[in-house]
């Protein structure tokens, strides 16, 4: 079963759509702004987004920027803006496919299904190994001498937005950003906290880490 994360502020067709997407037997989490939304996509497996643009506060084009800083979920955006620089906004920043309203059922279903058939095809889910514990991305484990390590769910995020993108330095506030939303994004003692166990679970020496590096005042790095 697929789960489907609906964004929309509308909340007559926001229950549209979730009534129609149940029909069709996927599992379906629902926003009705952009900083929901990031929550609900971080707080587990989402496979296929279906966001309009024109939401209160944070815009759509917004919100497709955080989430492609750490996930590649298909994103199918709605929107009522039928001009070409609305469009080419939204896919310069991650869409996958834009769907002007008003638009059909059928043909929203149909490119659902699309999304999610290409998105099977090319999902790469590695197995990242460093030299003293491995992340298997496609199972959401981490192992260390040959046993599994017990992260939380907040844990888990943070790893692997870090293994997934190695060597690169991830700022403080895109991690407070993209696991806890973008209200936290000055909480910079949550990333402090989290970090230090994550080292205690995965570093053979936690106060001198070789994996999970601090860059002082900038944010995080991975290395292998």
């Amino acid at each position: 079963m697929s789960t489907v994360l609906i964004v929309e502020d509308d909340p007559q067709l926001l229950q549209a759509l979730a009534i129609n997407l149940r029909a069709r037997a996927y599992e379906v989490k629902t926003a009705i702004d952009g900083e929901s939304a990031l929550r609900v996509a971080a707080s587990g497996p989402v496979d296929l987004v279906i966001l309009d643009l024109g939401l209160p506060g944070m815009d759509g084009v917004a919100v497709i920027r955080a989430l492609r800083g750490w996930n590649t979920v298909p994103i199918i955006v709605l929107s009522a803006r039928d001009t070409q620089p609305s469009k080419v906004s939204a896919l310069d920043a991650g869409a996958d496919d834009f769907v002007t309203k008003p638009f059909g059922m059928d043909e929203l279903l149909a490119r659902s299904r699309a999304a999610l058939r290409r998105s099977a095809a090319t999902t790469d889910e590695p197995i990242v190994r460093a030299a003293h514990f491995t992340v298997d991305l496609s199972a959401k484990r981490a192992i260390r001498d040959g046993h599994d390590v017990r992260l939380t769910p907040t844990e888990w995020h943070l790893l692997e937005i870090l293994v997934r993108n190695p060597g690169k330095l991830i700022t403080q506030r895109q991690l407070l950003q993209q696991v806890w939303g973008p209200t936290y994004v000055s909480e910079t003692n949550y990333l402090r906290v989290y970090m230090a166990q994550l080292r205690r679970k995965l570093e053979p020496d936690p106060s001198h880490p070789q994996h999970l590096i601090t860059e002082a005042g900038m944010g995080y790095r991975f290395e292998p």
